[in-house]
């Protein structure tokens, strides 16, 4: 959840630290620090709360901390409060690092993830004479490196493995030993980093935009790895300390796709980017006017034999998850369970041996969609993963691949990421229908056919904001809003449920319109704004008269639908409509407006769209 750097080479440390902690801030933005060493001189500590520009502010955007060698944190805080105290990089001497200055330490360090055992890690370096000025775990995280350090007078990297073995819990970490000038060593556990090296300099980060303006060959760090960095160079290690190699992958997007472009945000700007989104993710599966999965390792021999499906995800994904499952079993006719990851995790795995666990995650590292993952590995079922990350955790651990082409996505509340995880989940739906015989060649060649038309239909949906900035200007005071819709139309609603509370603060529920008058209409009062969401045309007429139920107890009612659907506008008080599609896919469309909805009233109401409180881009804790 929180984000951290790292740079050696010939330029000054801070000033890159700093730009590489921006690309990071959506990780978290509780509080910030640096620590950098000039030479061999002592590691320089400089540590601000609030968001990162404090700390900028503070060091003059770096100009006054010199210095080539660095690392650098944002936090999204655990263990213990965001004070500056409770900040990173915390060293293992027992100064209260509370202002700039020279830090008399063996061992400074940054560190994203929980340690789970620090209460027992921590008593323990107290009966060895440490003392403690912070809360948090990765106080003792770092002396617990420096004990190891000191006792058996290791080498660094003997040390960071002597901790790995005795610490539980998640863990990017990255360090600076003061024996060890110009030099940076980092481990990790289940929470991500990657290392970029070019001409003369290393670099560190939680993730690849941090780095992608210096370089783009990354090395993915694996699972219980440590890593040396030297200016320009980065040498792996294995538990036994024994040095192997790591591939080197090249990113291909450029540093300007993880940049605002213009725009006001991030996410006005990753909501205009969803037809490129789209468009790009199927036509990496969609070839000669055939869908090929090939490239994810599905043959259509695989795809006959899936006896059900477990989709499994968290948050947007999970929801994206939902609409794939009622897509899939309406056109494959295949048994689909959406689950939550968190859930799934720690249930018995009563799955069938023929089944297919489908793992959906835009970074790829998210804690809860990994452990579910190596729980169905672990119980010998198929998994596929439909990931963002190219090199992430969940993508090389997964038995098969399918590669969302989303791009770089910044903003808190994600938009494209979830676009393109439906398209991919579409595509494989109907390539299992096709192959199992579900559908015949000419309703096989129409849907993809509507899967290709998707980018210009949501092209079109992004063009009608004005209407939806006027309407979310008038609604932004809003205490309550209610998300309605059956079928496919109430897998949408969780989605603009969740952007509505997350990027606003208003509360905000997605209910299954059936379920309205078994409880939930208690609820609904003079003021309550109802969104119905009504692309299905079997079931439209039935969420209308919920819907009417709610107005006839004083609710605001809204409705999106399709185009030709104008009949909507006699029993809603604001109707928005979208490009007609298919109705297995107008989701994508329709998601739409809600996003858009959700943004508008952020901004009405003053509020930082992209950093919402309390939130982090990537949850790789527990």
């Amino acid at each position: 959840m929180c984000g951290i750097v790292g740079f050696t080479g010939r330029q000054q440390a801070a000033p890159v630290l700093l730009d590489g902690l921006s690309k990071l801030e959506y990780r978290g933005y509780d509080s910030a620090g640096l620590a950098v060493r000039d030479g061999e001189s002592l590691a320089e500590v400089v540590k601000a709360t609030g968001k990162l520009k404090n700390l900028a502010e503070k060091i003059d955007n770096g100009a006054a901390l010199p210095g080539s060698c660095g690392i650098g944190h944002t936090r999204w805080a655990t263990h213990g409060e965001p004070t500056q105290i409770n900040a990173h990089p915390h060293v293992s001497g027992n100064a209260k690092v509370s202002a700039s200055g020279p830090v008399e330490s063996e061992v400074v360090g940054v560190h994203n993830g929980i340690i789970e055992n620090y209460e027992e890690l921590k008593a323990k370096l107290v009966g060895n004479g440490y003392v403690f000025y912070s809360t948090t775990d990765t106080e003792v995280v770092i002396k617990l490196v420096d004990y190891y350090y000191k006792k058996y007078k290791i080498g660094p990297i003997d040390a960071i493995n002597r901790m790995m073995v005795r610490v539980r819990g998640s863990y990017a970490l990255a360090l600076m030993f003061k024996d060890y000038p110009g030099e940076i060593y980092a481990a990790r556990k289940d929470s991500p980093m990657v290392i970029g090296v070019a001409d003369g300099e290393t670099f560190l980060a939680s993730d690849v935009p941090a780095v992608l303006k210096y370089t783009r060959d990354i090395y993915y760090i694996d699972n219980l790895q440590s890593v040396r960095l030297l200016p320009g160079e980065a040498h792996f290690y294995d538990l036994n300390g024994d040095e192997v190699q790591v591939e080197c992958t090249h990113i291909d997007w450029d540093a300007e796709a993880a940049e605002k472009g213009g725009y006001e945000h991030f996410m006005i700007k990753e909501i205009h980017e969803q037809p490129r989104a789209v468009q790009d993710t199927l036509a990496s599966v969609i070839k000669d006017g055939k869908i090929d999965l090939s490239g994810a390792g599905l043959s259509d021999d695989i795809l006959k034999g899936i006896s059900e499906i477990r989709i499994v995800a968290c948050g947007s994904a999970w929801h994206a998850g939902m609409a794939g499952m009622y897509v899939m079993e309406d056109l494959a006719e295949v048994p689909v369970r959406t689950e939550i990851a968190s859930e799934f995790r720690y249930k018995k795995m009563l799955i069938d041996k023929n089944a297919l666990v489908v793992i959906i995650s835009q970074s790829g590292e998210t804690a809860d969609t990994l452990a579910a993952l190596r729980a169905a590995k672990a119980n010998g079922i198929r998994t596929l993963a439909i990931v963002n990350v190219v090199g992430s955790t969940i993508a090389r651990e997964a038995n098969n691949v399918l590669y969302t082409l989303a791009g770089p996505e910044i903003a808190v509340a994600t938009t494209k990421a979830y676009s393109a995880q439906l398209a991919a989940l579409y595509a494989l739906a109907v390539q299992l229908a096709y192959v199992r015989g579900k559908i015949k060649k000419n309703d096989y060649k129409y849907y993809i056919e509507e899967l290709l038309a998707l980018p210009e239909k949501i092209e079109q949906a992004i063009r009608n904001k004005e209407r939806i900035q006027w309407f979310a200007s008038k609604h932004s005071n809003a205490s309550d809003m209610f998300y309605l819709g059956r079928g496919l139309d109430y897998a949408i609603s969780l989605e603009g449920s969740l952007k509505m509370k997350e990027i606003s603060y208003i509360h905000s529920e997605a209910y299954a319109a059936g379920e309205l008058k078994h409880g939930t209409i208690s609820l609904v009062e003079d003021g309550v704004l109802v969104i119905g969401i009504l692309t299905q045309g079997e079931l439209m007429e039935k969420t209308i008269s919920n819907m009417a139920e709610c107005k006839a107890r004083g609710a605001y009612l809204m409705g999106v639908t399709a185009d030709g659907n104008y009949g909507v506008e006699d029993s809603v008080n604001f109707a928005i409509y979208v490009p007609r599609a298919d109705e297995h896919f107008i989701g994508s469309i329709a998601v739409i407006p809600l996003q858009l909805l959700g943004y508008y009233t952020s901004v009405a109401k003053g509020l930082d769209v992209d950093k919402p409180r309390n939130l982090a881009k990537s949850v790789t804790v527990e």
